[in-house]
């Protein structure tokens, strides 16, 4: 059975000895037909010519032929590229692999130390030395080879680093500070002494200890690791007393551990600080992260809370970065409480999985932004420019079986709109181990929870739920149909899914306060109310809901619709109703189409077009009055 390791199971075509071949100069092999000739070796074919094939890693311990980086200071070299700065980078993961995929983008060169030599960056970098990142002589050798170094993994040798910086090295984020974020409890003595929200904590160093702390902070305890904690590794909880010593063994004994009060979190959050070498900073919108085991596994982006907590978290996440030196992105996840409070939990002083997203959804990835960091470069701007779901391809089988249930799934994501992939290209597969993520962007947020739902179902396409509504269409009585559908049909025509609703603000008042209040987390972008006598509704929605409401005063027995006007259009400052002619509900469509145009091209451009075809309607018109004169037009 063929290996599944990418997208396509067939086998690539042969390539013939006489081929001019473009070789990538870090590839671990090439292939031809079904086998696999290994780098470093060359190979003589049976017409006699001599393929040479180029040589790709070194380790430190052996001398390569290459070119010397040249330093970002020096005055006297021309400048290819934004930046002459070559980057050293400790690690080859997933996270070195996007570094060296924003690096290319701007021409700067990204060299990678790590032990594996098919490691997920060593195909992408333009130099890596196979070697330990916590050998100090190793780490020396590979600093002489970049302008800049730094690290795509806090676990490294904090002293080497401070060493060469000592020596004059460049070092971003500073070896101080990854010192500090390496160990989990004396990140959180630094943050205290910050006043940085935090759950309580203490360190224990037996039983006795262990006892104490849960008579300080109650149950359920958490005990973690100072050491080697990511990814749900080195976390055990203590439901109670008698659980200790499962949650301490669990971790490998009382040697480095601490204890956290429980926080008890409604959500968990993230924000993403980038932090210039001029000590400039942005930060990029809060998300919400799902964990699955502990490890994360869904990214939304934005977070749905409220503004005083995107404000909250935001604060929180700036004044933490600010206590740390050096320049590069950051993350720092929170715990959002019951109560509103905003707590860290810790910190990450390098690209992280909650910010894959801004690949596809910001201006500038977290990735690009943190090249542009330790280089020196300005920051790029972190806004975004869609909402995002980022899934994390996590190994749900061992080996083979592994790699088929993630192609299968890649395989879904492709007939996604707004669907991008990313495969790590790891040459193993393990349960729960992360593989790559694919990111899904679109016009609202219940479009994307949608269009995930579908991806993960194993549903044809004739089987697929109908897509999201962007628009609720909403009247106070089923009287008001005739008028509203409309606005329905002239939504249908721009290919506007929208759903229509009878909520009645005076009826149903529990009802209309929760459809107003859940519309936005639904993914409505829009709604439309159509009202008529008192025609409280409109009003009464957009003071529950931040989306913009068109209100549509619907002609009613009396009065003519004029009560139904006036009431609409009598809103208090603070309560925006966009208010239509009265039973003009066709309007109310068009102005929907409009506001979502906003940010969305194509309606845009098919809005355009509409007020085109209105334009040749009018003029075929007139070209016909004038042709054949009223009498004729009028008795056609």
């Amino acid at each position: 059975m063929q290996c599944l390791k990418g997208f396509s199971q067939n086998p690539p075509s042969i390539i013939s000895a006489t081929t001019s071949f473009p070789f990538n100069n870090l590839s671990r092999s090439i292939v031809f037909g079904h086998s696999s000739i290994p780098m470093n070796q060359n190979v003589k074919f049976s017409n006699g010519t001599l393929l040479k094939v180029p040589q790709t890693h070194c380790r430190a311990s052996m001398e390569v032929q290459e070119a010397s980086p040249r330093s970002a200071n020096s005055t006297n070299l021309q400048v290819h590229g934004l930046s002459e700065t070559i980057v050293g980078v400790l690690g080859g993961g997933q996270l070195g692999r996007m570094l060296c995929e924003a690096a290319s983008q701007m021409a700067i060169k990204v060299i990678i130390l790590d032990p594996m030599e098919n490691c997920p960056a060593s195909n992408l970098c333009h130099y890596h030395m196979v070697g330990s990142y916590h050998d100090s002589a190793t780490v020396e050798e590979f600093a002489k080879r970049c302008g800049v170094l730094t690290v795509e993994i806090e676990h490294v040798d904090t002293a080497t680093l401070e060493k060469l910086e000592q020596q004059g090295v460049d070092c971003q984020p500073k070896a101080s500070t990854i010192r500090i974020i390496q160990d989990k409890y004396l990140q959180k003595v630094h943050f205290s002494r910050h006043a940085i929200p935090m759950p309580e904590f203490m360190q224990i160093d037996d039983l006795e200890g262990a006892k104490r702390a849960g008579d300080l902070f109650g149950y359920p305890l958490m005990v973690k690791s100072k050491r080697l904690a990511y990814d749900g590794r080195g976390n055990a909880v203590a439901k109670n007393e008698d659980e200790i010593p499962m949650a301490v063994n669990a971790l490998g004994g009382y040697t480095g551990l601490y204890v956290e009060k429980w926080a008890p979190f409604v959500k968990e959050l993230s924000v993403i600080v980038a932090r210039g070498r001029d000590n400039s900073m942005l930060c990029y919108p809060v998300v919400e992260t799902i964990h699955r085991e502990n490890i994360c596994h869904i990214v939304k982006s934005p977070a749905n809370v409220s503004w005083k907590v995107l404000k909250l978290a935001t604060d929180v996440a700036y004044k933490a970065v600010s206590s740390l030196e050096g320049a590069g992105v950051f993350a720092v996840e929170l715990f959002l409480t019951a109560d509103g409070q905003v707590l860290l939990n810790e910190v990450a002083p390098r690209p992280h999985n909650s910010g894959h997203h801004t690949i596809e959804s910001c201006f500038t990835s977290q990735f690009e932004q943190h090249l542009r960091a330790v280089v020196g470069l300005p920051l790029g701007d972190p806004s975004i420019k869609s909402p995002a779901i980022m899934y994390n391809i996590l190994g749900e089988d061992e080996g083979e079986p592994g790699f088929l249930l993630a192609n299968q799934l890649m395989g879904r994501a492709l007939r996604i709109p707004g669907a991008s992939v990313h495969w790590y290209d790891k040459p193993e597969m393990r349960k729960q181990r992360k593989m790559g993520h694919i990111t899904l962007v679109g016009p609202s947020m219940g479009i994307i929870e949608a269009r995930l739902k579908s991806m993960l179902s194993e549903e044809t396409e004739d089987d697929q739920p109908p897509a999201a509504p962007r628009v609720g269409i909403i009247m106070g009585s089923d009287s008001d149909l005739p008028v509203m559908k409309d606005a329905a049909t002239i939504l249908r025509e721009f290919n506007v899914p929208a759903e229509v609703r009878i909520v009645s603000a005076h009826r149903t008042p529990e009802m209309m306060f929760s459809y107003a209040s859940s519309a936005r987390e639904r993914g409505i972008q829009v709604i439309i109310a159509g009202a008529g006598g008192a025609a409280h509704l409109p009003g009464m929605v957009a003071a529950l809901t931040p989306l913009p409401v068109i209100g549509v005063p619907v002609r009613a027995s009396t009065l003519d619709g004029l009560d139904s006007l006036l009431s609409i259009v009598q809103m208090p400052r603070g309560v925006p109703v966009a208010t239509v002619a009265i039973n003009n509900a066709t309007n109310a469509g068009l102005l929907a189409v409009r506001l979502l145009g906003i940010s969305d091209i194509n309606l845009q451009a098919r809005m355009a077009q509409y007020q085109e075809d209105r334009r040749d309607e009018v003029l075929v018109k007139d070209d016909k009055l004038g042709k054949h004169g009223w009498e004729y037009y009028l008795n056609s």
